[in-house]
């Protein structure tokens, strides 16, 4: 007899595994445990066989019968329900190790040694963050061209264009990760360069040449306004004109007051090498003036609130805003801290220097093998000295 929702119910554990019979070969499997499990016995190529259908109350009388008659139509097409739920078990295990989420893990466990650890940790989080909830899931090779573009348009709108176009890259290199590891064919994101929009080229605000005497007559006197510190940081900006970060992050351990010799380390470099800037006589006399203040602390430039953690960095641009650079006044342009960069380097190149010189001490690398290492011998860096303290003594004469 059929079995019925009732009886399954009701059938209790005994000492030894127990066999019920449904119809077209359906049985129920009784532990000594309690558990119930659903079979389908059948023939295939003339060989009796046992399909597991599943577990009672999971899959109920109902399902069961549901199963197998799936099982029996396949049968009836030349297929094995168990060869094809054998492959089934294989191909969503190959999905969940073939997923986005997991390559990119790998693709990332892979890189990070090339990178610093700052870098490493701040891509993982924006890859993460932007892509995982909408492609994560996905086995690589069903993600789609528009799939991708619509977690970039989905940044877009927030109008971060450089996080999307970060995000892009980064799901790029998963792909070609994935294609190099033959789990993909080919890569979804490869011909998606040119959909983020581009935004508009605005330059920093820096001083015109003419402003940059008033500038450091209003500089000398901030220290009436506000902190001594903040004042020989911009002042140590403008002689050495490195990237705000830069500066902010400086340890006392970088420089070499013998060899007059600041050796930026590459993990605080924009392009991840070592960056050497030449001191002048007027930068080593602000260096020790700031010595008296911060010289027993790791950090030249510690946050006011927590040594250990360096200055905001709005905290320079806040400064020059309050001397009346903020644009807003008449007679002064805006200036920044990043700008100084730009006004040094106008100057410099007006003055007829060298501009490779010029660039190198910008820190702007050049990709060119060969161009790179010419920029990085004896010589070059002797021309950059002989500069920065032209720089310094056009800024400040002794």
């Amino acid at each position: 007899m059929p079995l019925t929702d009732i009886k399954v119910k009701g059938i209790k554990p005994q000492g030894k595994d127990q066999w019920f019979s449904d119809e077209r070969g359906l049985r129920l499997l009784v532990k000594p445990n309690g558990s119930k499990y659903w079979r389908l016995k059948y023939r295939f190529s003339g060989k009796q066989k046992t399909l597991a259908l599943g577990v009672y109350p999971t899959i109920t009388l109902k399902m069961a019968r549901e199963l197998t008659l799936d099982a029996k139509r396949l049968i009836a097409k030349g297929v094995d329900p168990s060869l094809q739920k054998k492959e089934q078990k294989l191909k969503l295990k190959f999905d969940e190790t073939n997923s986005f989420s997991q390559l990119a893990k790998e693709w990332w466990d892979k890189s990070r040694e090339e990178w610093s650890e700052g870098h490493a940790n701040k891509l993982w989080r924006r890859l993460k963050l932007n892509s995982f909830s909408s492609i994560g899931h996905l086995p690589v090779d069903q993600i789609t061209p528009q799939d991708i573009i619509q977690i970039v348009k989905k940044i877009e709108k927030r109008d971060a264009l450089d996080v999307a176009r970060k995000v892009l890259q980064d799901i790029s290199r998963v792909c070609r990760y994935a294609v190099q590891m033959g789990r993909l064919t080919v890569n979804p994101a490869s011909d998606l360069t040119d959909i983020i929009k581009t935004r508009k080229l605005s330059h920093r605000p820096s001083l015109p040449r003419e402003e940059l005497p008033r500038f450091l007559k209003d500089l000398e006197q901030y220290h009436l306004i506000g902190r001594k510190l903040t004042q020989l940081a911009i002042k140590l900006l403008v002689l050495t004109f490195v990237r705000p970060g830069e500066l902010r992050g400086a340890l006392w351990s970088e420089f070499d007051f013998d060899e007059m010799l600041w050796r930026i380390p590459g993990e605080r470099m924009k392009m991840s090498t070592e960056h050497l800037v030449p001191l002048s006589r007027q930068s080593i006399s602000v260096l020790n003036e700031i010595k008296v203040i911060t010289g027993q602390h790791k950090l030249v430039f510690p946050s006011e609130r927590r040594r250990i953690d360096p200055m905001s960095d709005n905290t320079m641009r806040k400064a020059i805003f309050s001397m009346g650079y903020d644009g807003k006044n008449k007679g002064k342009s805006k200036a920044t801290p990043h700008g100084f960069r730009a006004t040094a380097s106008s100057i410099l190149n007006e003055e007829g220097f060298n501009s490779d010189a010029i660039e190198r001490q910008l820190s702007h690398l050049e990709r060119n093998s060969v161009r790179a290492a010419y920029t990085h011998h004896a010589k070059y860096l002797d021309e950059r000295r002989e500069m920065m303290q032209w720089w310094a003594d056009y800024l400040y004469k002794e």
